[in-house]
């Protein structure tokens, strides 16, 4: 399973919002390339960023500092945050953007989100946001009548390359995530899924490891390893042994 460190952007600085909420903010490094430099070096194969500002307003303020993320790293990064036009999603790749990440589309322009996933094949992520199994929208600020379990079976033949469940209610806390909105979302949909929210320690993050069978396939993780709970060194270390464990064991089962 994939770890993949988070770099929330907010006014050009790292941040962290507790359970999407723009009033409860914590700061962390103020020079976001200096840290994703920094997870690279760490052994990091993956970066998320989110564009706050653009999800909350739509105005692309931290443009700059994307453009030198991507061209300062060698690991491909997927980047969200008020994604709701093809222009912007082709403008993101032609920063050098691996994969782009919608949400707010998906609800409000599904048509849109299927042209987008057409055009740029397996580029295209889809960010599912769940408070109380619904999905919010508009950097988490409006919220849907739509079921998140209902949103992922929907996707699941547009083309897209993977969804990312974030539980809103969990996300910036360090309490844990959602083992069972995770499941439910894996269990619905035919693309890979990525956890997102809550994470606080290795516990959680093995927690997630029973959910590979489902289709759960990555993690994004953020406060903790800021907060230094988690060490990204040692738990990509860990996940990569979880896998060779499984491995060994299925192939000592095939000989035996």
């Amino acid at each position: 399973m994939e770890i993949i460190p988070a770099i929330d952007l907010l006014q050009g600085t790292c941040v962290r919002l507790n359970q999407g909420d723009y009033s409860k903010v914590t700061k962390f490094n103020p020079d976001p390339v200096e840290q994703a430099i920094d997870w690279q070096n760490q052994g990091a194969r993956r970066l998320h960023l989110v564009d706050l500002d653009a999800a909350k307003t739509g105005k692309p303020i931290n443009d700059s500092i994307i453009r030198q993320i991507t061209k300062e790293l060698s690991i491909p990064t997927q980047l969200g945050g008020g994604v709701r036009s093809i222009d912007r999603a082709q403008e993101l790749i032609s920063y050098g953007v691996d994969r782009v990440i919608l949400g707010t589309i998906a609800i409000e322009n599904p048509q849109l989100l299927q042209e987008i996933a057409t055009l740029y094949p397996k580029r295209i992520v889809v960010g599912i946001d769940a408070k109380e199994g619904k999905v919010a929208t508009r950097g988490w600020t409006n919220q849907s009548e739509v079921n998140a379990s209902d949103l992922a079976k929907n996707l699941s033949e547009t083309g897209i390359s993977s969804i990312i469940c974030t539980d809103i209610a969990t996300d910036g806390t360090l309490k844990g995530p959602n083992i069972k909105v995770m499941k439910e979302i894996a269990s619905v949909s035919n693309v890979p899924v990525i956890a997102s929210g809550g994470v606080g320690c290795m516990a959680d993050l093995l927690a997630l490891l029973e959910l590979k069978p489902f289709g759960v396939t990555g993690v994004i993780v953020g406060r903790a390893l800021y907060d230094g709970a988690i060490n990204l060194e040692e738990a990509i270390k860990v996940m990569d042994n979880s896998h060779l464990q499984d491995q060994s064991i299925q192939e000592k089962a095939f000989y035996t």
